[in-house]
């Protein structure tokens, strides 16, 4: 069996990377955080512009995503920035990310005394806990231990035809290995949803794939709006897409083969091994942090335009298979399967391409948008700000 080397988390779970993490649980304290990541290398921060002037479940939502990325296998500690005052209970985030047994601090601005001491004492932290994880050695892991998110962005012709089915090929290798996978993207399901339920391993997981989607539809009529306003998106059209029906075809071939095991909600725990498809919303920045927040180790993502976005605390690996955009885009993108469409490249030799790209990050390669600091973070809301 393929092993990858992989940091031993308390709880058993598995991380390909060691990130110390800081969290503002508010947006009045994401310069305090920002300006701790700049003084203390190897840190990253997740600045949002939640955590007040929330209530019901739009409130639980942003404490679960902070929560679940602070619980990312990905991080080995956390410290947490709040203001003092806010909705979301810094004492409560850090009870919950602590059930992993990695280290946790908190403190607010209010109480050491203002943004410049704060600053001072979270740098203080940060370099003590930073240490501690620069102790931490790595183990030889079974790569079936890994949960990978599949997503597809800026979409265009190529992507159904390639990069996505070869990503699904990669997917039911990884699947094969006793490893996850977990796509989401209820919007870009739509019109091919009938395709996925003939998937679901139980009737139940199929109606919850019938509901979720509904649900969605419903929240469109309540709003007075017509999707086909923003679904496929200029970009995709001119990519040469035509329909929601004829993107959304393409957009499930990415995660290949295998029975849909459940359907879990927007940041929730991604179960062990086999195919899972998660409530998620179509836009990059927010599908993936609910993806990371969910314990993703790394998230695949397939682009026929081209995009440079990451995220803050998994590697993001750009596949694409429109030639051009690798070429002009090559900043930003990590694997080339536009092979398949002259020719000369199998399907299944793409996957495996790309399931060589997953062993390489997993075992510490670095993807191009890490390379380039993009560590894109957002919240996916469910209701109005007070």
């Amino acid at each position: 069996m393929r092993t990858i080397p992989a940091y031993l988390r308390p709880n058993g779970d598995i991380g390909i990377r060691n990130h110390l993490l800081v969290i503002p649980t508010v947006i009045c304290s994401n310069q305090v955080c920002s300006r701790i990541v700049q003084s203390v290398p190897d840190t990253v921060a997740i600045p949002h512009q939640h955590g007040c002037s929330q209530i019901g479940a739009d409130k639980d939502r942003t404490f679960d995503v902070l929560a679940g990325t602070g619980k990312n296998p990905n991080v080995g500690g956390v410290i947490i920035v709040s203001l003092g005052c806010e909705v979301v209970d810094p004492e409560q985030l850090a009870e919950e990310i602590r059930k992993t047994g990695k280290p946790v601090e908190f403190f607010d601005i209010q109480s050491v005394g203002g943004s410049v001491k704060a600053i001072q004492y979270g740098i203080e932290l940060a370099r003590r806990m930073r240490a501690e994880l620069d102790e931490q050695r790595k183990a030889e892991v079974p790569i079936g231990k890994l949960k990978v998110g599949v997503k597809c962005g800026g979409s265009d012709a190529t992507s159904g035809l390639a990069s996505n089915p070869a990503l699904g090929a990669a997917a039911d290798l990884l699947i094969a290995e006793g490893g996850g996978i977990v796509i989401g993207e209820t919007t870009e399901i739509i019109g091919a949803e009938h395709v996925l339920a003939e998937r679901c391993a139980s009737t139940e997981t199929r109606e919850q794939l019938f509901y979720i989607v509904e649900r969605f539809e419903k929240e469109v009529d309540r709003m007075g709006a017509d999707m086909r306003g923003g679904n496929p998106s200029p970009g995709n059209i001119a990519g040469g897409l035509t329909t929601i029906e004829e993107k959304s075809l393409g957009c499930i071939s990415k995660c290949g083969t295998a029975p849909i095991e459940g359907i879990i909600e927007y940041a929730e725990e991604i179960p062990e091994g086999g195919l899972f498809f998660m409530d998620s919303p179509g836009n990059d920045i927010e599908c993936v942090s609910g993806m990371a927040a969910g314990g993703a180790h790394i998230v695949c993502f397939t682009t026929g335009r081209g995009t440079p976005t990451g995220a803050a605390v998994v590697p993001v690996i750009k596949i694409t298979g429109n030639h051009k955009t690798f070429r002009h885009m090559e900043d930003n993108m990590d694997v080339d399967v536009s092979d398949i469409l002259n020719g000369t490249f199998s399907l299944q030799q793409a996957g495996e391409r790309i399931w060589q790209e997953i062993a390489e990050v997993a075992g510490g390669k670095l993807t191009k948008a890490e390379i380039l600091g993009h560590q894109e973070f957002s919240i996916n809301r469910i209701g109005p700000s007070l």
